[in-house]
């Protein structure tokens, strides 16, 4: 009997990945295509949808044409994605209006501002689970409608759609066959009504927003469609597995019970906690749709940080501080405590538990002995720092209990940050030795519904390699650090 595997695509913040995973939970390919960032004005975030999906058929066909035995052997593309990024496109053509607006992009921060001064935010975040924040899919949608010529009227007549990525693949994958998203996608828009699992026709009205232009809502393990382009060496395929990259970790680190959480470290950072049920978020926390599966919708509670490994990037690329990520470690344990400096990464604004998208980055407490070992430090403890902030809220703030942080994403191999990490939130941390843990959440949900695996709890039962870091640091010693972090934020909040 033949093996049988899923192929996923894994569309990031910074590239498009296309992954092989076996039934035993391995991952047997990994291609990568990174595809340019655009910054046409200060705090302006914008992708190429068309480069993108080129990049997505490229490490298909790479993927293909590298093994072979694949292409009889495949029992779903699944997909995971980016969240919050928006596309608007021409329904007869194809062709986006304008480019994708990325969901670090704070162009609409005046626009999320009036209509909080309006009184609608106490209303949008009854229905989504979610404040009136540039970082949402919504005001993206009305940007381009108000400022692309003749966008609003042809969204009007019904001539434009508007996706996030996965419903943009999607339809290029099917060619214009299927307009469809998933409800974790779905949720993060600002228009779905996360009680109701619906579209909601007073969210449209408030931020004008034609419903003709909507995908279908799907859940996450249904069959959305068959591949139909015909530069793809997988045609007929069907699509399953459809989910957003952080709810697609929580379900490839297996967080199946109640309190459960992880943290993904990418170009941002979403720690994230299984709830199943809907709980209502409290003081910066949103409520988030964990996934669809089986005709049940499961819930969690999320913090979402802005910026996390692009701290590392910026410090890499811009301030040049190192030449290679690994050398980051070793600059940071060079010293024996960070000497009262802390970097507070607010490049794009602050996210939970402050949601200040105003607020601009600073170096706190420097001295004319401050070394660039000092701020590399400094750059990788704000990742913990805001990590801590998260987690504070879910304890504390929303009384559930989490005795474990399972974390993936580039940022683990650092074994300072991991370490550090489980010293300021006094906890256990768990590294897998998976990770890409999106593609395999999403590869196992598309399993799941293409019947590759019968159920979750033997998706549970299949191994992957963890490594743990556990807390040593004295009460005192992380109460001082965190005061301290608190101070330098507030000395910079607008």
């Amino acid at each position: 009997m033949n093996e049988s595997y899923i192929l996923t695509i894994d569309q990031s913040t910074s590239g498009t990945k296309a992954i092989v995973v076996a039934k035993k939970g391995t991952i047997i390919s990994n291609k990568t295509a990174h595809h340019k960032q655009l910054y046409p004005q200060s705090g302006w975030v914008e992708h190429d949808p068309i480069e993108i999906y080129e990049n997505v058929k490229r490490v298909i066909n790479e993927t293909i044409e590298s093994k072979t035995f694949l292409k009889n052997n495949l029992k779903a593309l699944t997909l995971t994605n980016q969240r919050e990024t928006v596309v608007v496109w021409d329904k007869k053509t194809g062709k986006p209006v304008y480019n994708a607006i990325v969901w670090q992009c704070r162009r609409t921060t005046e626009m999320c501002k009036v209509l909080n001064a309006k009184g609608y935010g106490d209303k949008v975040r009854e229905k989504t689970g979610l404040p009136i924040d540039p970082y949402f899919s919504a005001t993206k949608v009305k940007w381009m409608l108000d400022n692309v010529p003749e966008a609003r009227e042809r969204a009007e007549k019904g001539d434009l759609l508007l996706g996030t990525i996965d419903s943009w693949l999607i339809w290029k994958l099917t060619e214009g066959k299927v307009h469809a998203t998933d409800v974790t996608n779905a949720s993060r828009t600002l228009l779905f009504n996360i009680h109701r699992l619906c579209w909601d026709e007073e969210l449209l009205e408030i931020f004008n927003i034609p419903k003709l232009m909507l995908p279908k809502v799907k859940f996450s393990d249904e069959i959305y469609g068959l591949i139909e382009d015909r530069n793809l060496q997988v045609t007929k395929l069907p699509i399953s597995g459809v989910i957003g990259d952080s709810q697609a970790a929580l379900f490839g680190q297996k967080c199946f019970d109640k309190g459960m959480a992880k943290a993904t470290f990418g170009t941002g950072t979403s720690v994230m906690v299984y709830t199943e049920d809907l709980v209502e978020a409290r003081d910066g926390l949103v409520t988030s749709v964990a996934w669809g599966l089986n005709g049940k919708v499961h819930f969690a509670l999320e913090g979402i940080i802005n910026t996390t490994g692009d701290i590392i990037r910026w410090m890499k690329d811009e301030l040049t501080l190192f030449n290679e990520f690994s050398e980051a470690e070793a600059l940071a344990e060079m010293l024996e405590d960070n000497d009262g400096v802390y970097l507070v990464p607010a490049f794009v604004g602050l996210g939970a538990p402050y949601w200040s998208p105003n607020t601009r980055a600073g170096i706190i407490g420097m001295s004319r002995s401050t070394k660039k070992s000092h701020i590399v430090r400094a750059g990788l403890e704000s990742i913990v720092y805001q990590v801590k902030d998260i987690i504070e809220l879910i304890q504390e703030k929303n009384q559930i209990s989490v005795m474990e942080l399972k974390v993936d994403g580039g940022a683990t191999s650092n074994h300072f940050l991991m370490s550090f990490l489980s010293d300021l939130v006094n906890m256990k941390v768990m590294v897998s030795d998976i990770a890409e843990l999106s593609a395999l959440g999403s590869a196992f949900i598309g399993g799941l519904g293409t019947g590759m695996w019968v159920s979750v709890e033997e998706i549970s039962m299949l191994n992957s390699e963890i490594q743990i870091f556990e807390p040593k640091m004295s009460e005192e010693k992380r109460a001082q650090l965190y005061i301290e972090w608190k101070n330098a934020i507030h000395s910079l909040l607008i």
